[in-house]
């Protein structure tokens, strides 16, 4: 009795079943190679060009999940390129960005907070991964790593934008330390995932719009750097101000 085999699939039944989306992963190789772009700027001392490139690789990766669930073209391919295209973006860019400009200067010290934020970022995005559909959507554990990355990098475009800040090494020293750390802290912050943008608003609230625009077009680098760095401080106000209000109930009982 012979047993009959399954014949090998063909080269192009293979191929077409490992394909992939276009247009989602389009954005996010887009979003990799920004990131490339600002480390080899910042290799060259064009800081502000690099911090810029950071930036507009934020844009592109919160847009290529969007394009992903709007044309309903999710894959797992796409959840795992997107992780690694963040790694490189939100991890390693804005750390050799952060040495290159000014960490070099504390010698093997600056070398291990430029890692230390590089490891966080790695850490951040696996925690991340794990705790999909295990935590609340209107939280994030730590400040997610574009948040991270806009800090430094938002630093340095201020910096470029309003002339040499004081004291220059030691804010980039505190804000990269602060940042990486701030990723694997076990502190919840709004992820603004409860806003719905097709739910009709107050009229006022378009003009609020309007004015935070204005501000941005005006101030582009301090207007962001100050957002994010307030969005980084709101987790840790609030977590203080809930210490607070449960140490106040237990005195009071």
């Amino acid at each position: 009795m012979t047993i009959q085999q399954n014949p090998p699939p063909r080269f192009r039944d293979s191929f077409a079943q490992n394909s992939i989306y276009l247009l989602p992963n389009s954005f996010t190789l887009a979003a990799l190679f920004s990131a490339f772009f600002a480390i080899t700027q910042a290799m060259h001392g064009n800081y502000e060009t690099a911090a810029i490139a950071v930036f507009i690789s934020m844009l592109l990766d919160g847009m290529d999940g969007r394009i992903a669930r709007w044309t309903n073209s999710q894959s797992a391919f796409g959840e795992q390129l997107d992780s690694l295209a963040d790694m490189v973006s939100f991890g390693v860019a804005p750390a050799l960005i952060a040495y290159k400009w000014q960490l070099w200067q504390f010698g093997k010290f600056g070398y291990s907070v430029a890692f230390i934020y590089c490891a966080c970022a790695a850490l951040r995005l696996a925690l991340f991964n794990t705790l999909i559909g295990k935590v609340d959507k209107r939280w994030f554990i730590g400040i997610p790593s574009p948040t991270a990355a806009a800090l430094i990098v938002g630093m340095i475009w201020v910096n470029h934008s309003y002339g040499e800040i004081p004291f220059a090494s030691w804010i980039c020293l505190i804000i990269t330390l602060f940042a990486g750390l701030s990723m694997v802290v076990q502190i919840p912050f709004w992820s603004f995932k409860e806003v719905n943008v097709r739910q009709k608003v107050p009229f006022y609230t378009m003009i609020m719009f309007m004015l935070v625009l204005a501000v941005v077009t005006l101030e582009p680098s301090l207007a962001l750097f100050l957002f994010f760095l307030a969005y980084s401080l709101s987790g840790y106000v609030m977590y203080l101000w809930k210490c607070l209000k449960k140490r106040r109930n237990t005195q009071a009982v």
